[in-house]
């Protein structure tokens, strides 16, 4: 549990420490927030679809958290080439217990990192429709969080150079957001569009914390949330394995 501990508080110090870092994140969620929301707020009116700022909001905090989480998996790459990870195996403790502390700490910093984001968005004008539900969307942010520091830590585990790590997670991360129904409503879809939006976990990260921030969604939430930790446990499994089999 030490270690664990250790390795949780020791990546939001990190994030904490790094104010550039923190400042830089948030230019891309401000710009989709203001240009989009303002932007395309009244073509998104005038088809009947009600305020955009509200619909995208949701889907913005999503993309602030799935950045900040998918990405923390650079840091176990740094450790690696500069030692850090070798004095942490060294710990009489199981590689699981690593992986979770290293990704629970990835999970709360992208949580904070949607936090700031959604203060962001009541800024700009964004108001949740229900309050009572904050709860239950700050639960949406940090599974989101957890599913995708996961998958960032898995993939970091079987490679050695963070350039690699930075063209794969470019591929991954904009298809990953962008079909996720963050921009645009999931409704009536092309059939081809229409299945890969199903296979993105992503998409029921965002319908879930819409539905709890604006009481809109596609699909039940309950569904929306079972699938998200469904590859949450996937995605820790996988991660898992690909960490007990790194050589230092």
């Amino acid at each position: 549990m030490n270690v664990l501990y250790i390795l949780w508080l020791r990546q939001i110090k990190r994030y904490l420490r790094s104010r550039a870092r923190i400042i830089g994140s948030l230019g891309q969620p401000i710009l989709f927030l203001f240009a989009l929301g303002f932007g395309l707020g009244p073509m998104f009116q005038k088809g009947g679809g009600g305020s955009y700022l509200d619909f995208l909001a949701p889907g913005v905090i999503a993309m602030s958290i799935l950045f900040t989480a998918i990405f923390s998996g650079i840091e176990m790459i740094w450790d690696r080439q500069f030692g850090f990870l070798k004095e942490t195996f060294v710990a009489p403790v199981p590689r699981l217990t690593i992986m979770v502390g290293r990704t629970l700490g990835g999970a709360t910093v992208a949580t904070l990192q949607g936090f700031i984001v959604f203060l962001i968005t009541l800024i700009a004008g964004f108001r949740p429709d229900s309050w009572s539900l904050l709860p239950l969307a700050f639960l949406c942010m940090f599974l989101i969080a957890l599913t995708f520091t996961a998958l960032g830590t898995a993939i970091a585990s079987s490679m050695e150079d963070m350039q690699g790590f930075q063209l794969i997670m470019n591929f991954l991360v904009m298809p990953l957001f962008f079909l996720s129904g963050a921009l645009f409503p999931l409704d009536n879809l092309p059939s081809i569009l229409a299945i890969l939006v199903r296979i993105d976990p992503l998409s029921y990260g965002v319908d879930a914390l819409r539905f709890s921030l604006i009481g809109v969604g596609h699909w039940p939430i309950g569904m929306s949330l079972g699938i998200l930790s469904g590859c949450l446990v996937l995605f820790m499994l996988v991660g898992s394995w690909l960490f007990s089999r790194i050589e230092l």
